[in-house]
């Protein structure tokens, strides 16, 4: 938003201009002073204009940041573990029953009866295979596999969101890096003026109330910069995060916000991202997952037969049998886990449904802030931000022939440090949307439609 002093300023602008053109240019838009006798006495401490990177930086572009995120992210590998454990379930729901052996042996004794039995070792040998529900293999065996996909979506998901983080992290680096610049570089301007300041009241050309104003601008420049610097600083360790760098990396972004692109419309736009984002097609197989499981409970009521062989060895006799063994479901009809089922089923759709209105109001709101940002972006670039620069320069042509103050130029550079401010913020609206664009799979990567 533009501030009242900001257009207060502007409204001026012309009768600045007239007066920059009524004197001869300037050789160099810089001021040129002499350097004062003696040391200017200024009781804020002004913070180091090298804040830069160290030589031993490590530098590094968007694309070696993503690879890093991707190679050590712990959400990655987390998303990947879930995938391999899906992997192996469906292993689990492919096996077979094992079968059971029995082996039972002893002595059998004669008891004093007029028919005893032959004293002697007896010996027991049976096997019991349960039979599986064709039905019942075929909906376990789907649900498995299905679990697996969904799996697989969700850990295409997760790499989208942690691409998003670690673009999101690098360029808000870059923010905070030109931050800084434009901080230093208002730093040096005041300081510039300061000199000049005292010069003209050492000689009484002016007032000691302009050194003074002079010196408060300096420590409001000074916070300024030192500010922006701890921004810069926190950003590269959010960096430093997003990209599982590291504790001791010394991280050097290096590279600049994506031009402006033209986006497709709307509707094209929420369509693209209904048909291809990973977590639709996620909750759909979740929707068919639990399908699959309704009919495995189903299948279940069917009785399981176990069939089963054995063979005695007795002292005077041997036999063998065989047969099976079917449950019959009397009390127990699994009406509670059909139930159960079905209501996951509600459950699933309700969450697609669900998933389906968020992503809808992601790609509307993202859309929405990356028009608005681009706007505001070309407006800036194209009116306000040269209108204060032609402010700026005609304030310090004016004070440098005594026809303005000292206030008039700090508050051209203030508007100025406005205004950048704003362009800064409005381009960087722009790329974090282009970014979120990207993450639902309106566009694809580097702003393409």
């Amino acid at each position: 938003m533009i501030s009242l002093r900001r257009i207060a300023f502007v409204v001026l602008l012309p009768a600045l201009t007239c007066a920059a053109q009524t004197i001869p240019p300037s050789p160099s838009p810089q001021l040129s002073l002499p350097a004062p006798a003696a040391p200017p006495h200024n009781t804020t401490a002004p913070p180091d204009p090298s804040f830069q990177p160290t030589a031993s930086a490590q530098p590094i572009t968007l694309q070696e940041a993503i690879a890093m995120a991707e190679r050590n992210n712990p959400r990655l590998r987390g998303a990947a573990a879930a995938t391999a454990r899906a992997a192996a379930a469906t292993r689990t729901a492919t096996a077979y029953i094992n079968p059971t052996i029995e082996i039972y042996e002893g002595r059998q004794y004669a008891r004093p009866i007029p028919t005893p039995g032959v004293p002697g070792l007896l010996q027991h040998y049976a096997g019991y295979q349960a039979i599986e529900i064709p039905r019942e293999r075929t909906a376990r065996r789907r649900a498995a596999e299905l679990a697996r996909t969904s799996s697989q979506f969700g850990e295409a998901a997760v790499t989208r969101s942690v691409t998003a983080n670690a673009k999101q992290a690098f360029y808000n680096v870059l923010r905070h890096r030109v931050e800084v610049e434009h901080a230093q570089e208002n730093l040096r301007l005041v300081e510039d003026l300061r000199r000049r300041v005292e010069v003209e009241v050492r000689v009484g050309e002016k007032g000691r109330l302009e050194l003074t104003r002079a010196e408060a601008e300096i420590a409001r420049a000074s916070f300024t910069v030192r500010s922006a610097q701890l921004e810069l600083a926190n950003s590269i360790a959010l960096l430093r995060v997003a990209i599982a760098a590291p504790a001791d990396a010394n991280l050097d972004p290096r590279g600049a916000l994506e031009p402006r692109v033209q986006l497709p419309p709307l509707t094209q736009l929420r369509e693209l991202v209904l048909n291809s984002h990973p977590v639709i097609a996620q909750f759909q197989t979740e929707v068919q997952r639990t399908e699959a499981m309704l009919q495995r409970e189903r299948a279940l009521r069917i009785p399981q037969p176990t069939l089963f062989a054995e063979f005695e060895n007795q002292p005077d006799l041997r036999f063998w049998r065989t047969g099976v063994s079917i449950p019959i479901p009397l009390w127990d009809r699994r009406r509670g886990q059909i139930d159960e089922s079905k209501a996951t089923i509600s459950q699933s759709n309700a969450e697609l449904d669900q998933r389906r209105l968020e992503l809808i109001s992601a790609t509307e709101r993202a859309y929405e802030q990356y028009q608005l940002a681009d706007q505001q972006t070309v407006s800036l670039e194209s009116g306000e931000l040269r209108a204060a620069e032609s402010a700026v320069d005609a304030a310090k042509a004016a004070y440098r022939f005594g026809e303005r103050g000292i206030v008039e130029v700090l508050d051209a550079q203030r508007v100025l440090q406005s205004v950048r401010g704003d362009l800064v913020e409005a381009q960087f609206a722009r790329q974090s949307a282009l970014i979120d664009l990207e993450e639902l799979g309106a566009i694809a990567p580097e702003g393409r439609p």
